[in-house]
Order: structure tokens, then sequence, then C-alpha cells
């Protein structure tokens, strides 16, 4: 069979379970059906061949071993699972889940910003209603205030005038509609800048809440709310942890007993289960309280910078305040997200509550009581602070390595296998939930590290951990919920988690058992100065010129066509005109000199006669 033909009879296996579950009364998600599929295959004792075809009968039995488990309204394994399924399925990373938030609000505000981007006024009447609109849009945006109450509109009104007054309004029109989504951004957080200023100056703050104050007791509750779940959790998996003691015990435990000590282990799984989810709620509670105070902090430094930038002064320049208003607006920001934050971990909380419900009908409250007394229940602190005492002896082992906290860096950040607990525990009193005590001392086998609840559990572990690894497999093939609460996905590669958000972030610390360190000296103290445009060669030099020249009698082209002309720009660049003049012919001229001819004695006069002396003055041709 082909991987798609086994992919779409699976797809059909799960759509039978899901009908038949729903035909009968109970609905379930395709998740948990697929994951009860897989489990129901992985069971030794139902007897299944993943590596042959799947006959008919087999996946008529298949569906019908599936409906039962799913119908199962008395197991405490089922109750595990769904509980698994639901907080994988909901719970996510700080980041995504205001990242799904900020989603979910562009979305609510798109008919409202596409209205406003959107818009084609014609009169001065559509330009009022518009402006308007971008006051609604400022007050849902900053999810301060509301946008029917008339004294609330008056406030972010007169605040939106002071940074956006109507008269730009023709501005606003002009722009892209890109733009126009980022400016009515930015006036949102710059107008609840300035009311959350005025609130704090008394001079306005019409429906902004005292988030600070709300914040305290939101915390405060959520966190006493979560404590009273945990320790309710811790004391009943002790409880059983105690009586299941007993009931291993081979002196003074019982040879038999009214519950089957399976349906007991399922009850502790379903209870360590709901304590390892309330822990991790607990610990992103602890999260948002340090960002609430970093942020109450901020919001009073940034309140102090912004009252001295602003006292005694009739006008400032919007460069200098704006960015003010700015930064007290995103910390307001962080202040609701801190709200929405610790309401989801609370409604986690308090979802998870219903799936330990079939476990307390197993051995309810006031029977577990009386069966503890007289008996001594001890915490799993106290467990380990009595197994403290006798530790492992490490050269008692060869080719072992055994982890200390005295002599390992890191030590309380190690990932432990089994979530902690004890597998040779968990092998040798049939699928016993024991917590390990790392202080006896941690086995690294293979990058790997376990912890023990006793020192004879460790040397027995320690002197066959592939056997014992091979058979808590075994053990999870048959409580499927162990899969998932003691990590196994490993072993298991054809059961995956249903999310990885849990182990997205979480950063892996290897412990520092050991360092090599070496030195070295500078091989050139001085710096280098290598030209990296020189060149030796005569030639490549003459190649690089005529390049250059080349370059001359380029000419940048561009051609279009009519079906591309009107949607693209297009330029084209030439060489522009230049005067020229050319000649012909050239003007000549030749010269002679010019004749200079004085003529004395003509006037005559008296008895004498004329006598004419003709002097000639004109220069010779060749001088």
């Amino acid at each position: 069979m082909s991987r798609a033909q086994a992919e779409s009879v699976i797809k059909n296996i799960i759509r039978e379970v899901a009908q038949e579950c729903a035909g009968k009364g109970q609905s379930v998600s395709e998740t948990l059906v697929a994951f009860t599929v897989k489990a129901v295959v992985l069971d030794p004792r139902n007897q299944f061949n993943v590596d042959r075809t799947l006959t008919n009968n087999d996946v008529r039995n298949l569906i019908e071993l599936c409906v039962d488990r799913l119908l199962d309204q008395e197991s405490p394994a089922l109750d595990t699972i769904k509980m698994q399924v639901y907080f994988d399925m909901n719970y996510t990373s700080r980041r995504e889940l205001l990242e799904e938030h900020q989603r979910v609000l562009r979305s609510r505000l798109a008919a409202v910003s596409r209205e406003i981007t959107e818009s084609r006024v014609k009169d001065r009447e559509e330009l009022d209603i518009l402006y308007l609109a971008i006051v609604s849009y400022v007050l849902l945006r900053s999810g301060v205030g509301s946008p029917t109450d008339i004294n609330t509109v008056r406030e972010a009104t007169a605040a939106l005038q002071s940074v956006f007054p109507q008269s730009e309004m023709g501005t606003f029109m002009s722009l892209l509609r890109k733009d126009k989504e980022q400016q009515l951004n930015e006036l949102s957080m710059i107008v609840l800048g300035i009311r959350l200023f005025n609130r704090d100056s008394g001079k306005g703050g019409e429906g902004i809440d005292d988030l600070p104050s709300v914040l305290k007791e939101l915390i405060s509750t959520t966190k006493t709310d979560i404590l009273s779940e945990l320790k309710a959790s811790s004391d009943l998996a002790c409880q059983q942890t105690a009586l299941l003691e007993w009931l291993h015990d081979p002196v003074d435990g019982p040879s038999e007993f009214f519950i089957p000590k399976s349906l007991l282990n399922q009850a502790v799984y379903n209870v360590r289960q709901h304590e390892a989810f309330l822990n991790i709620i607990l610990a992103d509670e602890g999260l948002c309280e340090m960002q609430v105070e970093s942020l109450q902090a901020n919001l009073r430094t940034q309140m102090k910078d912004l009252r001295a930038t602003v006292e005694f002064k009739t006008a400032i320049p919007t460069a200098q305040v704006f960015p003010h208003f700015t930064a007290l607006a995103k910390t307001w920001a962080g202040l609701q997200d801190e709200i929405v934050l610790l309401g989801v971990l609370g409604n986690m909380a308090a979802n998870l509550r219903p799936f330990i419900a079939t476990q307390s009908r197993v051995l309810p409250k006031e029977q577990l009581d009386d069966l503890l007394e007289g008996m001594q229940v001890k915490s799993d602190e106290q467990r380990m602070k009595d197994s403290s005492g006798n530790p492992v002896d490490p050269t008692q082992f060869e080719n072992i390595e055994w982890l200390f906290p005295e002599t390992t860096a890191n030590f309380d950040k190690l990932a432990l296998q089994f979530k902690g607990i004890c597998g040779y525990t968990l092998v040798e009193k049939e699928g016993f939930l024991l917590p390990g005590n790392p202080y006896i001392g941690t086995l690294k086998h293979r990058e790997k590290y376990y912890i023990f609840s006793s020192k004879e559990a460790a040397c027995s572990f320690a002197a066959k951990p592939e056997e014992y690894i091979a058979q808590v497999a075994e053990i999870a093939k048959k409580a499927p919920e162990l899969i998932h609460l003691l990590e196994l996905h490993q072993q298991f590669a054809s059961v995956t988690p249903y999310s990885e958000v849990q182990s997205g972030e979480r950063l892996m610390v290897r412990p520092i058992v050991k360092c090599d360190s070496c030195t070295q000296t500078d091989t050139h103290l001085v710096e280098t100065n290598i030209v990296r445009s020189y060149e030796w060669n005569e030639w490549e030099l003459r190649r690089k010129a005529i390049k250059l020249a080349n370059l001359q009698r380029k000419l940048t082209q561009s051609v279009q066509t009519d079906l591309s002309h009107m949607r693209r720009d297009n330029v084209t660049q030439t060489y522009p005109s230049k005067d020229a003049s050319c000649q012909s012919k050239k003007d000549g001229q030749s010269n002679v000199p010019k004749p200079q001819v004085y003529l004395a004695g003509l006037r005559g006069g008296g008895l004498k006669p004329t006598n004419m002396v003709k002097a000639n003055l004109t220069r010779a041709v060749d001088e």
C-alpha cells in the first residue's frame, strides 16, 4: 500500500469513528480520534501488526475499539488525553497570543478603516461626517473609552483637533490608502498619549480605567486561583502516591484491593498531568507579573519626562512632544496586552478543572482520607529531602558518568528524561509514577539525563539502561497518556506532539562538566594595508582603460509597445545637441604702398621764374 493510500484509509477510519461517537451522543474532535487510533494500534494487547496491510476485519475491529475507548465515561486515562489535547491546542506563547489578539483587533477595525480610506467626500457635510468617523476609529483603535459616550467623544475630538485639524482633511484625502492607514494608526497613538497625559494632570481622562489598579487586582486573583488549584492537585497526587506505595509494599501492603492498581495509576497520571499544566500556567503568570511591574515603572518615567517637557511652556515643537505621547500610548497598550494574557491564563486554568472529575469518582476524597488514616503522607519535597542523604558513589561504576549539583554548572537546568520520574520504579512497579531526586545522582547516558527515587533504583537502572528505557516505552504503549506526560515522543515516531508551542521557545542549556581552553598570540601585530585595486600588469590596466573609454559611446535605449504604454513610466536618454560650425574658405587681402608725392615751388611770384621741385616719398614695394 502506498503512502497516499494509507493516509486515505486512516482518514476514513478517523471519520467513521467520529461519526459513530456522534451518533451515540458524544462529540469528539478529529485530533482526539487520531491520537486514539494510533494508541489502539500501538497497544500490544490489541495485536495489530503495523507492518502488514489492515484487512476489513482489522479496520472494523479498530473502529470498535476506538469507539469503546472514547465512550468510556469512567476512564481517567481518557480524561487525561482530553486534557492534553485541550492544552496543547489552546496553549501558545506570549508572542503568538498577542499577535493573534492584534490580528483579531485589526479584523474588527477593518470595516471602519476601509470606510475612511476609501471615502470620496463631495461637500462640507460629508467631510464633517468623515472626521467623526476618524474620531470613532481613534477610540476603537486605542481601546480606551466608548465611541457612544458623548463626553469621551468630545475629549477625543478635542485631542485630535490639536494634532490634526479639519483644515488638513484635504491633504489626508490626497494620500494613498496605505499612507492613510499609517496616519490613522499614528493619530490613534498620539491622541491616546494626550488623553493619558490629561488624565494624569487632572484635566480629562473620560472613560479611561485605572489599569495599574485593575492589573494589581487581576494578578492577585489569578495567582490565588492558580495556586489554590495547584495545591489541591499536589496534595491529591501525594495522597494517591502514598496509597500506591502502601499497595506495593510487600510487607505492610494488602494482598488484594477493591480498586485495581492500573485504575489508580490512571488517576495519578491524571492528577500529575493537571499539576504539570498548572505549573506552566503559573510560570506564565509570573512573567506577566514581572512585565506589568516593568511597564508601570516605564509609565511613571515617561509621564515624568513628558511633564518636564511641556511644563511652563506655551508652544512646543511637535517633533519634540509627539514621540513622548507615542511612547506613553505604547506602554499603555502593553498594559492592555497583559490584561488579555492574564484573562487567557485564568480561563485556561479554569477549563482544565473538568478533566479531573473522573478520577475523583474512582476514589472519592473522603474514602481516600479514610484509607490513609494513620499513614504518613509525604510531599515530593519531603520525600526528596529524606533520600538526599544516600547519594550514588561514582567510583563504583566504570564508563558511566554521574552528575551532581556540587560539580556541575547549570545543574538545575538539565533536561531530565521522563519529566523527572524514576524510570526504574515505573518499570518495576508496573507504571507507578514516583518523582526522582537529582541529588542522589543524575545518570548521563547517550547525552540524556535520568534521575531516580533511591540509590538502589539508580544502581539497577545504570546496570541495564537500554533495557529499562525499552520497557518504559512498552508501558507507555498500554497507557498512551504517558507519551505526552513523560515526553516520550522520540520513542514513538508515529505519535507526535499536538503542538510544538510548549517546547518551541524553551532554550536547552547544556551542563558545563568540562572546559577546554587555549591561548594564542597574534600573527600580525600591525594592521595590513593592502590596496585591492592595485594591478601590476600593464595590459590589465590597458584593458580597464579601454573599457572605460567604450562607456562614453554607450546609449541608454528603451522601447514601448501598444500594450505596455500607459502602464509604466518609460524614459529615454540621448546626448543633447551642441552648437557647431564649419568653414570652407577664408578671407584674404593684399596691399601696395600708398603713393606719397609732394610738389614744391608752384606758387611762384615776383620777377623770378617758377621753379617746381617734385619729391616722391612713396615707400618701396619690397620693404
